[in-house]
């Protein structure tokens, strides 16, 4: 069960007497969270009947014991606990969720971690409740959200524009959606975004960028690899070292993977490296370009300049140098 449904099941007053929020993508368990506290109940009865409550701050029995309260002039009560990874004993709940309230509709919101199904708990709160578990997304599933988010505005936008954020943003919903928020109120229904748009007002250069770094080195050009480093080392806010180099490595971590695949269809290579379709050709180019030992090797350079950047076995060197050399290395096969 995903966001959508619990929200369609909640608009329609169709509750379980509990949800267990667990998992690494921290934006669908708060937008759950932040959906029951505003609209499961009317203003007038959230006011004696909803409670948020976090782990850290209380304990085992006092969530107990507000479980088992009954509402107030309403039907029923919400309850959120955030942060509940962090409620000591969290274990001794086991009994209400055997036996919930009716009345009582608790959110548990468990980041981070996950149940472990060994445990009688995690049985009883599968069969008496919701359980959903949210996995970060991969490049592609971001990809495919953010397309999603854009048309409910009547907004499309282009794989470049597309991949250009993606590579920008990184995997923080929150933050990707705080610019989609800004495309939406800038552009009319129906307009197509491209890299011209991205630029202007998500402030990403659309010939200075990571996803034109990647490109560069992915294809050898050492030439406009070395440009648009001069650019980030004169903007250092657009693209810094920590950015790059993770986003380096997984395209390359990607690339490395082809070699360990059969298929020589594009849409089941993508499927398998968890890309967007329309981008698997770079990644077979640069297959093509560096191959098996070439990938290997370039992986093995972005783990020592990774250590470099923060300062194990190197002396201090700026981000732009460091960067150059590296990439020198990458793209003219030169000896680590």
């Amino acid at each position: 069960m995903d966001v959508a449904n619990i929200l369609k099941e909640w608009s329609k007053k169709e509750f379980s007497p509990f949800y267990w929020l667990e998992g690494e993508e921290n934006y669908f368990i708060d937008q759950l969270c932040n959906a029951a506290e505003k609209n499961i109940l009317t203003p007038e009865e959230s006011a004696f009947n909803c409670t948020v409550i976090y782990g850290r701050d209380t304990t085992w029995a006092d969530v107990m014991n507000q479980c088992r309260r009954y509402p107030m002039f309403a039907e029923r009560q919400v309850v959120i606990l955030k942060e509940a990874q962090q409620l000591k004993d969290i274990e001794k709940l086991e009994s209400y969720f055997e036996q919930p309230l009716s009345s009582t509709i608790l959110i548990v919101a468990y980041k981070e971690k996950n149940l472990d199904n060994r445990k009688k708990m995690a049985r009883v709160i599968k069969e008496k409740g919701k359980y959903v578990s949210f996995k970060k997304l991969n490049e592609k599933d971001i990809a495919s959200w953010m397309e999603h988010r854009l048309s409910k505005s009547q907004l499309n936008i282009t794989p470049r524009a597309l991949m250009l954020m993606v590579d920008h943003l990184g995997s923080d919903l929150s933050r990707i959606e705080q610019e989609i928020d800004k495309l939406q109120l800038n552009c009319s229904p129906g307009v197509l975004i491209d890299e011209e748009v991205i630029e202007r007002f998500v402030g990403v250069s659309k010939d200075f960028n990571v996803f034109e770094l990647q490109q560069a080195v992915a294809q050898k050009d050492f030439s406009k690899a070395f440009r648009i480093i001069q650019y980030f080392k004169q903007n250092p806010k657009a693209a810094p070292l920590q950015l790059i180099l993770p986003l380096l490595y997984s395209f390359f971590s990607k690339v490395y993977m082809l070699f360990g695949v059969d298929s020589t269809d594009e849409r089941a290579l993508a499927a398998h490296l968890g890309i967007p379709p329309f981008s698997i050709r770079n990644y077979k180019e640069a297959a093509r370009l560096y191959g098996y030992q070439g990938a290997e090797r370039t992986l093995l350079l972005l783990h020592q300049y990774n250590l470099k950047s923060v300062g194990v076995g190197a002396p201090a060197i700026e981000d732009a140098a460091l960067l150059k050399e590296l990439v020198f290395k990458m793209t003219t096969d030169q000896g680590s």
